[in-house]
Parts: structure tokens; C-alpha cells; sequence
């Protein structure tokens, strides 16, 4: 490769999260010639995998929904791997309820059967149980609706929101607690609707009950799945198509700014001082961090990017990484996923940890869901619980250095752990004593490696008024500028890989072919 070819691309991709590699690989597939620069020192974004002490486990994965055989993204999945990648299903139950002081409830999909889930347990609740299905699937396709706006040119775009109106302004731009409240009057029942809000970092009270649908009536539709090896098997499989078509991938890449020439973007410069030309520059690393951190102040455009600067983050959260050994399944360890809230309210942030238990918790067991991982003669195993929770219980240490956040940081990180674990072993006191391992991540680690706005896992909080956002385009009133991954289209792996196409497709349109088939 010569001077030019390294310093000369077709497209420069920043941010190798799932967006990030969807997009470079599309182009690729395309026959461009794509660099991909990573600022963390591993590829994959939020798909990566880490170890510590011989256990493993994803940075930001716990299930997936949308890629059952046969599904429209499994296929566009597999046309940007190398090779296909392999998933497993968690069966019929994925999520399980333990709402106050009530019996856990078991989910399960498709929709008939997670509404006999919610008859069983609210056997007079059927007609309200049966409009929460029906909200859900027209909630799903409102969200789809605008989706395919992300990629249209303005003025269609505005036709078709305009031509599904009524249902836009009924689903898209009222909260899941609205909706809920109109559907039942149930507190128990509403609760166990809005539980799985986390799956998208929306508080029922805020979000957009569209995307509240989209996400909770992907499972039902397609199930919930996981990747055979763990989330590190994205990145394994699609960077060989990057480098494929001629492109590269550069882990501890940071870039600065954007380049500019006669007000159009013309490529990047690294922190290292490195630069890069392209005609397009495709940002993965959130729309916000993006106007923030990239973009000169004298760009112009100035509406725009106030519009995204208005757009609240989504909420942070801490992760307790936890390694067993032993007989996890005999005590207590599943597929599926548990959803904890201890005093019955499920519209709950920890405000003030580590000061009283976590409010809302998450427990997720990798391992038992990956049929691919050995356990080994010491039977060892990974799990993981994480509590949702505000940036504010961070934010003093923000702006210090993670070596320099002194002996407070610490204790304060011991407190955490502690108090989670706690919660965790009254809830599974066997498998909490096959622990021998735990490691905790908060809010300031989800920056680090994100670069995310105050901790936001999930980018842009899901409102209604991010939703219907006219700013959130692939395609930026920037020339040369786009954006992609999940606030594009939705949170989570498979919004950020629509996110990722929909960038992609607006650099070069005959990749909409392939969305076609």
C-alpha cells in the first residue's frame, strides 16, 4: 500500500461499535474503500468481549432480537460477515418478573403465549391484557414507519409521516406510561407491562411507547437469541469483509476533527496527528458526541446541531461482573433474563448508590445462554447484574483520570459492589455462593470506552421528541458528514445496525439493493 493509499480512502468510518462495522462493511461490500478508526484499544464498540482471571464477558450484550433464520437483518448479517455467524436460541422464556413481593412471572414468546403468561396472572385483566398485544404491534409499525425516514430525502420523508399521521401521533409521540394508563388502571399489571424498559434505557414516564413496542415486540416476533462465542464474534466476523474490499480497521485511533474545504467535510485528524481524506465521513460515535467533539464551532449549521444538543442522554447504569464455580444451573442460573425490582415500581433509577439498595436490577448468566463456552472441570461460569442508574452518582469523578480518582473512588466502588451483590444473593443465595470472582464497572467506564455523553449506554434517551427528531438523519445538512448506529434508528445491537446500513445506503445508494434482496 503506498503513501497515498493509506492517507486516501472512499469513506472514513468512525466508531467501530456495531453502526460503525455495519457501515464500513456495507460500503466495503459495495467496493469502497473503507478505514474504520477506533478510539478504545479493542474493536466491536459495546459487541466486545473481556477477561479477567480465565472468565469472559460481553461489554454491552445480553440478548438480540430480529435475527431468527429467515429474518430480514439475520440476512443482512450474514451478507456482511465473512462468515455467518452463528446464534442460539434462549427458548421460549427470556425474561422473567420479580416485582415486589409477587411470584416471579415467566414471559415467553410469541405474542399468544405471553399474553396467556399475563391471563394467568391477571386472569381479569384479559381485555386490557389483549389491547396492551394489539398497542404493541401498531406501536412496532408507527416505529418503522419513521425508521424508513432516516434515509429518504426530506421531502418524502415528510410524506409519509404526514400519510401515517394518526397513527404516529397515537403511538410515536405518547409515553409507554400513557399508553399503559389508558390500557388499564392495574398497578400490578402496568408494572409488569413497562418492566422490561431497560431493554431500550427509556423510563416508562419518557419514552416513546413506539419504541418501547418496536423493542419488547421484536422478542415476541423472532425470540431472543445469543451469539454462539459471545458478543466478540461481530467483530471477528465482519472486520474480514473491511479488509476484504481494501480497507482497515485501527484500534486506539482517536479522532480530533473534522477536515474541512469550502464548508464540505474532506476527511479526519487524529489526536496522533494523522490525517485522512475521504468524500465521506460517517460518524458512529452518537450525534451528540458528534457536534460536540468533531465539528469546528465555525462549521455553520448551527440550527441542526442545536437540535441535537437539546436531546436528553439516556440513563448510565453499573455492571457487577461476576465469575462462578460450580453447578450454576442447579442453583439457579437460566437462559433467560431476570428483571428485579423490589418495592413493585418499575419507573425507578438508583439516584443515591451506593447509600440504599438499587431500585431496578438486571441479571443476565452469558455463559449458560453460549453453548460454545467450556466450562472446564472447575465448572466456571460468567454473570453479570446492572443496576440502572443517574449520572449524578459519578459525576464528581468525571473530569479526574481513572488512576487519580483516589481512595473516595474506591470505597465508593467497594460500596457499590457490595450493596448489589447483596441484593443479587437475597434474591439467588446458591448462586451467589458460587461466586469467586466480581469486578464492577460504573457510569465514568461506559465514557471511557464510549466516549457517551454523562454514561449514556444507550446514546439518546428514546422521547417522543427524539423520535420524531428531523435532525437525526444518516445523511447531516454537513456535506460529506453522516451519522449512524443508534441514534439513528433504535438502542441496542440491532437498532445500531439498521443505524449502521441506513448510514451506508445514504453514502451510496445502490446498497439499498441489498436491503431489498
Amino acid at each position: 500500500m503506498t503513501d497515498a493509499d493509506k492517507t486516501n480512502w472512499d469513506a472514513i468510518v468512525i466508531g467501530s461499535g456495531m453502526g460503525g462495522m455495519a457501515a464500513a462493511a456495507a460500503l466495503s461490500k459495495g467496493g469502497h474503500k473503507v478505514l474504520l478508526l477506533e478510539q478504545y484499544q479493542t474493536l466491536g464498540g459495546l459487541t466486545h468481549s473481556f477477561s479477567r482471571e480465565g472468565f469472559t464477558w460481553d461489554a454491552g450484550i445480553h440478548y438480540l432480537s430480529g435475527i431468527a433464520p429467515g429474518d430480514r437483518m439475520r440476512d443482512l448479517l450474514d451478507w456482511l460477515s465473512d462468515t455467518p455467524i452463528e446464534f442460539t436460541s434462549m427458548g421460549a422464556v427470556y425474561d422473567n418478573l420479580h416485582i415486589g413481593d409477587a411470584d416471579p412471572l415467566a414471559l415467553s414468546r410469541p405474542f399468544e403465549a405471553q399474553e396467556r403468561d399475563f391471563k394467568d396472572r391477571f386472569p381479569d385483566e384479559a381485555k386490557a391484557i389483549e389491547a396492551w398485544t394489539a398497542a404493541l404491534r401498531e406501536g412496532r409499525e408507527s416505529m418503522h414507519t419513521i425508521f424508513s425516514t432516516r434515509a429518504m430525502p426530506e421531502l418524502l420523508g415528510t410524506v409519509l409521516q404526514w400519510w401515517n399521521g394518526r397513527a404516529i401521533d397515537r403511538w410515536c409521540k405518547r409515553t409507554t406510561q400513557e399508553v399503559i394508563d389508558e390500557i388499564t388502571d392495574n398497578p400490578e399489571l402496568a408494572a409488569a407491562f413497562a418492566a422490561q424498559w431497560f431493554d431500550h434505557g427509556g423510563r416508562p414516564s419518557k419514552a416513546s411507547f413506539a419504541m418501547h413496542a418496536l423493542i419488547s415486540a421484536s422478542y415476541l416476533e423472532s425470540g431472543a437469541w445469543y451469539p454462539v462465542g459471545g458478543g466478540a464474534v461481530f467483530a471477528e466476523h465482519i472486520l474480514p469483509t473491511i479488509a476484504a474490499g481494501g480497507g482497515e480497521a485501527r484500534a486506539g485511533a482517536r479522532v480530533e476533527t473534522l477536515l474541512f474545504e469550502d464548508d464540505r467535510i474532506v476527511g479526519v485528524r487524529t489526536t496522533d496527528g494523522e490525517e485522512f481524506r475521504a468524500d465521506a465521513v460517517i460518524s458512529d460515535i452518537g450525534a451528540r458526541e458528534t457536534v460536540n467533539h468533531l465539528l469546528p464551532d465555525d462549521c455553520g449549521h448551527q440550527d441542526w446541531i442545536d437540535e441535537i444538543r437539546s436531546l436528553p442522554p439516556s440513563i448510565a447504569h453499573f455492571s457487577l461482573f461476576m465469575g462462578f464455580e460450580g453447578d450454576v444451573e442447579d442453583a439457579g442460573a437460566t437462559r433467560s433474563n431476570h428483571w428485579i425490582y423490589p418495592t413493585g415500581k418499575v419507573d425507578v433509577v438508583w439516584t443515591d448508590a451506593p447509600d440504599s439498595p438499587p431500585p431496578g436490577m438486571f441479571v443476565s448468566f452469558a455463559s449458560v445462554k453460549d453453548p460454545g463456552h467450556d466450562p472446564g472441570p472447575a465448572q466456571r461460569y460468567a454473570g453479570e447484574l446492572v443496576a440502572w442508574a443517574d449520572w449524578s452518582t459519578v459525576e464528581k469523578w468525571a473530569d479526574t483520570d481513572a488512576g487519580e480518582r483516589g481512595d473516595d473512588y474506591r470505597s465508593f466502588k467497594t460500596r457499590v459492589e457490595d450493596v448489589m451483590f447483596a441484593q443479587f444473593e437475597a434474591y439467588f443465595p446458591e448462586l451467589a455462593s458460587l461466586v469467586v470472582f466480581r469486578d464492577l464497572s460504573t457510569p465514568l467506564t461506559t465514557s471511557s470506552i464510549t466516549g457517551h455523553h454523562r454514561g449514556a449506554f444507550y446514546g439518546l434517551d428514546v422521547t417522543p421528541k427524539r423520535v420524531m427528531s428531523g435532525a437525526l438523519q444518516a445523511k447531516t445538512p454537513v456535506p460529506g458528514l453522516f451519522l449512524a448506529g443508534q441514534d439513528v434508528a433504535s438502542p441496542g445491537i440491532p437498532g445500531a445496525l439498521w443505524g449502521g446500513l441506513l448510514a451506508a445506503a445514504s453514502v451510496d445508494p445502490k446498497i439499498v439493493r441489498q436491503f431489498r434482496g
